[in-house]
């Protein structure tokens, strides 16, 4: 099955290496050393790089060249967003300009006092999203439902160098007592933020085609939010040319709030993201199941 072990790459030494570039030399300077790392990925990370390839070539159609192109130039889009967010986290927000699109949206989604669920993916650049919530509502809480998986060292590295976060963090635990942490966050008018693209082994899936191939998705997100009476958007931050980002937030219109007709919904936006923003999509791993005996 198509699946995420939890974990992202990077040690704490390379992040350190970025985030003195950063605060020393600014940001151009960050983006020039991340040819010397793309050109590392791209030459030595043999498994993301057949995942990736697999991904431009076969689900996007792209030539074989292209797609050779397209993985490094992946890479080097995916460093991007980790320096943007370190320096944005780190102070450097006003270097950065910001552009919304369905912002109505959500302001139309705050001012029904309900609550709201926000679903996004791992493209473009999410976890920037509460730097453009707080120009729609400074007193916004926003709660993200994470697996908390990821390696603990790097998270206590970047915290320790990024300014505090006003968002809170909900973890999935095997007891469920998360459900009644989002019941509580959406009773209190908040909105609670969930991923809808990894699903790590042992958890319940749907399979749904997406490209036009069968994959599996996490059930969890589309279950909780098709049985929760509160709106649900479906929110991207993605990364356009120098140092310019934009905010997608579009209503999840469907015709019978099941699981898999919000998952059928959900897959069509982000399809039409990634035939806009092809370069942003960052999950790593077999998503499509096609490699199973590759280690």
């Amino acid at each position: 099955m198509s699946k995420w072990d939890g974990k992202s790459k990077g040690s704490v030494l390379g992040y350190q290496i970025f985030v003195f570039c950063i605060k020393t030399f600014g940001v151009r300077v960050a983006y020039f050393i991340l040819y010397f790392v793309a050109t590392y990925y791209f030459l030595f990370l043999k498994k993301s790089n057949r995942v990736m390839y697999y991904y431009f070539h076969k689900r996007l159609g792209f030539s074989s060249a292209k797609a050779r192109k397209m993985v490094y130039k992946n890479y080097f889009a995916f460093g991007q967003t980790l320096i943007d967010k370190i320096a944005i986290a780190s102070g450097m927000r006003e270097k950065f300009t910001y552009e919304f699109d369905g912002i109505e949206n959500l302001q139309q989604l705050l001012a029904e006092k309900k609550g709201g669920v926000l679903i996004s993916a791992h493209i473009g650049n999410f976890e920037i999203n509460e730097y453009f919530f707080n120009d729609i509502d400074f007193d916004l809480e926003i709660n993200v439902v994470t697996s908390d998986t990821e390696h603990r060292a790097i998270k206590e590295y970047l915290e320790s160098v990024s300014r505090k976060t006003t968002a809170k963090f909900i973890i999935v635990k095997d007891d469920l007592s998360h459900i009644f942490e989002i019941n509580t966050a959406l009773a209190k008018n908040e909105l609670v933020c969930f991923t809808g693209d990894r699903y790590i082994e042992g958890t319940k899936s749907i399979t749904e085609k997406f490209l036009g191939e069968e994959a599996n998705f996490p059930a969890g997100p589309f279950l909780i939010a098709s049985r929760l009476k509160v709106p649900v958007v479906f929110v991207y931050v993605m990364k356009e040319p120098k140092l310019h980002y934009h905010l997608y937030a579009r209503v999840a219109e469907v015709t019978h709030r099941n699981d898999r007709e919000l998952l059928k919904t959900y897959i069509k936006s982000v399809e039409s993201m990634l035939q806009k923003y092809p370069l942003q999509w960052f999950n790593y791993f077999d998503f499509w199941d096609k490699f199973p005996d590759k280690k």
